[in-house]
């Protein structure tokens, strides 16, 4: 029985949707079974259109109970002021009640991220957003260096030891390159591995 990982995204500009694509396809490839989903949004469609938004994909929105059909989750969440964007952190409290029922205890997760500039917070996105995944009992799944684009310094990459990263630019201008790219792949692929792993031996010791 594959592992079934959701992907979880949100976007302003499109940067993470095609991280979310990207790693979806690596985890898919590597066996498990895999859907794309995005974050309830809770901006007006007023503000959105003055941050010149790119308009959101065709994935269905992630409710709290959705998560109790996963194996591992793969969380796109932009950098906003070092930390996770609203969006993540308000889906987030709607998790009380599977918290109450340690629903979530035993399943995995990873987090890729976009900020505007180097030293934007992707990091502290990710550091931030551990202690929910502790309270509910998942275990968090960084990259470490495995992936040879995150010590190449001939060029400005985003992604860290945490997970796979664009680096967008304050107006999105900025795209995501090959080595971002290729981190994501690495992210999706090493992910689905670990789940892999853990419910294939799972299963065998039931």
């Amino acid at each position: 029985m594959p592992a079934k990982i959701a992907v979880i995204y949100s976007s302003t500009w499109g940067h993470i949707r095609t991280l979310a694509e990207t790693v979806a396809k690596a985890a898919e490839a590597s066996g498990a079974e895999v859907k794309i989903f995005q974050f309830p949004e809770i901006l007006t469609e007023d503000v959105l259109a003055k941050m010149h938004a790119a308009p959101k994909g065709d994935y269905p929105i992630i409710s709290a109970n959705d998560l109790t059909e996963f194996d591992g989750f793969l969380f796109g969440i932009p950098t906003r002021y070092g930390r996770a964007v609203g969006a993540a952190s308000a889906f987030f409290d709607t998790t009380g009640g599977l918290w109450a029922k340690g629903a979530l205890v035993g399943k995995f997760a990873g987090i890729f991220t976009s900020s505007a500039s180097q030293h934007g917070g992707q990091e502290t996105t990710a550091l931030t957003t551990i202690p929910f995944l502790a309270h509910h009992g998942i275990s968090f799944v960084p990259i470490g260096f495995a992936a040879a684009q995150l010590t190449d310094n001939s060029e400005i990459v985003g992604g860290s030891a945490y997970g796979a990263a664009s680096i967008a630019n304050g107006d999105g201008s900025r795209g995501l390159t090959e080595k971002e790219l290729a981190i994501a792949t690495y992210q999706g692929t090493f992910f689905s591995g670990i789940v892999n792993t853990f419910v294939a031996g799972k299963a065998a010791t039931a």
